[in-house]
């Protein structure tokens, strides 16, 4: 038998509030925190939720501001910020997928405000102490403890109404937090179990939801699976994965679930080559091919986006994207060239199968 190998676990800071009917006791961890008066966050496609949740908690709302965005401008949070120093707020509580939430985020740091997170996707960015933020055409990350919201509330009623689409995307984004933190130079014997019970999550919850919508129990285990995969990124590094789908979503706009979704096989099956048996939950999870050809299979199942070239991206477009990711270091198992990334690039604008 060999010996466990030496580690560091970070522990989870986040109080985690989980079930059915659970944004009924979103009073009562406002107070828990000490916090009066919120700041509500939304993307303005939600704006009817976030006034509907505003009505609900009554002289507790401070303001609503519903003007989140995908990738995180730096332009909006400071909008957001004045909006939260203006409104007499003493916390700020997020609706929604990672745009909401990074809004929260951003203006946390910003500001020392405390974050109750609510999500109503799979994309697992609430359990994090990361925050991607764009400006200028690119986006930049960033890990600091006043990132991670101090509470999350998991409602599986929320996520009922979530379409189809999303629904598969933003769990195979999810699928990948787990995916890396599976090979990540800082994992954990704790974390390798929390991402193999998400990936375990996922394949069973996914394929259930997409037969029946209204599924609440499969709803209910790919909310599971979002909060392990959210867990697991959050006390793991980001490799290669994450950083191309930062490169594409901050320089060229691409929708951030579709886009995870569509590298995943690819940024996977390439650093399957080198990893040995750390992937192996990924292939026992989806079905015993190879962890890369078995991820594409599984989105191809589900009916997920499986190329670059249906969102916009062009084939020059690849170039620059590869030089971009290459520009700075970072960690990844496999050490890999700009023509490596340029070819997996190129895989995932077509949609090939990865070899591994």
């Amino acid at each position: 038998m060999t010996s466990t190998r030496a580690f560091v676990f970070p522990g989870i800071r986040s109080r985690v509030v989980f079930g059915a009917g659970t944004l009924s006791q979103l009073g009562a961890e406002l107070q828990r925190l000490g916090r009066r008066r919120a700041l509500l966050l939304a993307t303005p496609q939600q704006r009817k939720d976030i006034d509907a949740l505003a009505d609900r908690l009554g002289s507790a709302t401070a303001g609503v501001f519903a003007g989140a965005v995908m990738h995180t401008p730096v332009d909006v949070t400071r909008e957001a910020v004045a909006a939260y120093e203006q409104s007499g707020a003493d916390c700020v509580i997020a609706l929604g997928g990672g745009s909401s939430i990074g809004l929260g985020k951003a203006i946390a740091l910003r500001t020392g405000a405390d974050q109750i997170a609510i999500p109503t996707t799979y994309a697992g960015s609430e359990m994090t102490d990361i925050l991607g933020e764009t400006s200028s055409g690119e986006k930049t990350t960033r890990r600091d403890p006043a990132i991670l919201p101090e509470t999350v509330i998991y409602d599986v009623d929320l996520s009922l109404s979530l379409p189809k689409e999303m629904t598969i995307s933003s769990g195979l984004n999810a699928i990948a937090h787990a995916a890396e933190a599976l090979y990540a130079p800082d994992r954990n014997p704790i974390l390798s179990l929390m991402a193999a019970d998400a990936i375990r999550a996922f394949a069973t919850a996914l394929p259930a939801v997409v037969a029946n919508l209204s599924d609440r129990n499969a709803r209910a285990e790919a909310l599971y699976g979002a909060w392990l995969c959210g867990a697991t990124l959050g006390g793991a590094s980001m490799s290669l994965h994450h950083k191309l789908c930062h490169t594409l979503g901050g320089s060229f706009d691409t929708p951030h679930a579709q886009t995870h979704a569509i590298l995943l096989p690819h940024t996977i099956g390439f650093n399957a080559a080198v990893t040995g048996d750390l992937l192996a939950p990924i292939s026992l999870a989806l079905g015993g091919a190879t962890p890369g050809k078995a991820l594409h299979r599984f989105a191809v199942q589900l009916g997920a986006p499986t190329r670059l070239k249906d969102f916009g991206l062009t084939e020059p477009d690849l170039d620059r994207a590869t030089a971009i990711a290459v520009k700075n270091p970072y960690a990844n198992p496999r050490p890999f060239s700009q023509a490596d990334i340029r070819a997996l690039l190129q895989d995932a604008w077509s949609g090939t199968e990865p070899p591994l």
